[in-house]
């Protein structure tokens, strides 16, 4: 099995769209949880090499998931991704997300990413 991709989005619709996307164009196993307390919980049960975060969420917002993220795994990349305009965009890239993209996401744009993202770490670059 590929490599383990968590999306937190509380668009379920998105969310699985995307999920379903990067399944059987990228060959990555992934998990979706819709919303920031769902997605923590996910995260204390099972290990994932990379998170997407929606920004603007009921709960605990993107911006507490990037906090937690980067004091509990820092190892963990994050892509965070709004809908929202540049200060919430500058808030996350403050809270040291790896990436921030704005929505409506490029699917191909994103896929690309996550593989310069999960190889970067890699012991065997492509």
């Amino acid at each position: 099995m590929g490599k383990r991709i968590l999306i937190i989005e509380d668009d379920t619709a998105l969310a699985e769209i995307l999920a379903d996307f990067l399944k059987l164009r990228g060959g990555y196993d992934v998990r979706t949880a819709a919303d920031g307390l769902e997605g923590l919980k996910l995260l204390k049960k099972a290990s994932f090499d990379l998170v997407i975060t929606d920004i603007t969420m009921p709960y605990v917002s993107g911006i507490g998931i990037l906090t937690i993220l980067k004091r509990d795994y820092p190892e963990i990349p994050v892509i965070a991704i709004t809908g929202y305009g540049d200060e919430v965009k500058s808030l996350a890239e403050e809270k040291k997300a790896d990436v921030v993209l704005s929505k409506p996401l490029d699917n191909q744009r994103l896929l690309n990413l996550l593989e310069k993202m999960l190889t970067k770490g890699g012991s065997d670059a492509s």
